[in-house]
């Protein structure tokens, strides 16, 4: 047996370790130059500059909550593992002259079929085999050299989360980009009027060095991973829109729809969220 040199890409992990540190980093400085710095001191003062820095340090927290909240869900959710010894199970659906045809994919010892009632689909791609993996390939499966493992619904392997992003966190993984593009945003938007000023309050020493630093530093970040997370987002939702669809990533309780929540009851009905089945129409329907 030969050097297997795909192991080798599982270094690059050492690499997201990093990027999580990073990320910390990121966070820690926003809040800093936001909230203690800029808006967090005008509580004090009264009137209308109390209310406006209220309402902006309550919306920076709260969004800030939901990005690490979806940030962890990312990281530590385990994106989908392909059950061991996997095979298809073909059942042939039966019926009259409008009838259809449907494998089923489902895990061994598995005997109900998990379509919904009333559905129109055409015959699934075929499975493939991983040789690495030893194991069955459900479609949309693919093999991750970074993880070392097969990853149901494998959408890419994030450095930033030091995780996969598959079937069973690709919701968590949306919303991440969401709330962090809000929340960069909205650093870009109240720090604005520091920056502007940061030349003149730095020649005339009104400020201190370190915190005119923090401040022009935080404004910077913020303004390239918004701009970035902005075209990131459009390519997501235009995948997502032409590939499936909304109520299949993000469940049928629209209640849970913005918090990094999947039930039990859409997990065990919607064939998507499991990452095994995919449901595709026909194009006839009748």
């Amino acid at each position: 047996m030969g050097c297997n040199l795909f192991k080798f890409c599982s270094g690059l992990r050492v690499l997201g370790y990093f990027m999580i540190l990073l990320v910390a980093a990121i966070v820690a400085m926003s809040y800093y130059a936001v909230v203690v710095i800029t808006w967090g001191p005008r509580l004090l003062l009264g009137g209308s500059d109390s209310a406006l820095s209220l309402s902006i340090v309550l919306v920076f927290h709260i969004l800030l909550v939901l990005l690490m909240w979806s940030y962890f869900r990312v990281v530590f959710e385990d994106p989908g593992s392909v059950p061991e010894n996997w095979k298809p199970l073909e059942e042939n659906l039966e019926g009259g002259a409008g009838s259809s045809l449907a494998n089923d994919y489902v895990a061994p010892g598995t005997s109900d079929s998990i379509w919904p009632s009333g559905e129109i689909f055409e015959r699934p791609p075929t499975v493939g085999y991983c040789s690495r993996c030893q194991n069955g390939k459900p479609p949309r499966c693919h093999h991750c050299s970074i993880c070392q493992r097969c990853v149901l619904k494998m959408d890419h392997h994030c450095i930033w989360v030091v995780n996969c992003v598959g079937a069973h966190n690709y919701k968590f993984f949306l919303l991440f980009l969401f709330y962090t593009f809000l929340e960069t945003t909205l650093d870009c938007i109240v720090l604005l009027p520091k920056f502007i000023n940061f030349f003149s309050e730095a020649k005339n020493g009104s400020v201190s060095p370190g915190n005119l630093a923090a401040t022009f530093l935080a404004f910077v970040l913020n303004l390239a991973f918004a701009l970035s997370l902005l075209g990131f987002i459009i390519m997501n939702t235009s995948l997502l829109l032409s590939n499936t669809t909304s109520v299949e990533v993000f469940g049928t309780k629209k209640a849970l729809w913005f918090f990094p929540l999947i039930s039990k009851e859409d997990f065990d009905s919607i064939p998507a969220l499991k990452g095994l089945d995919f449901p595709m129409r026909s194009d006839v329907e009748g």
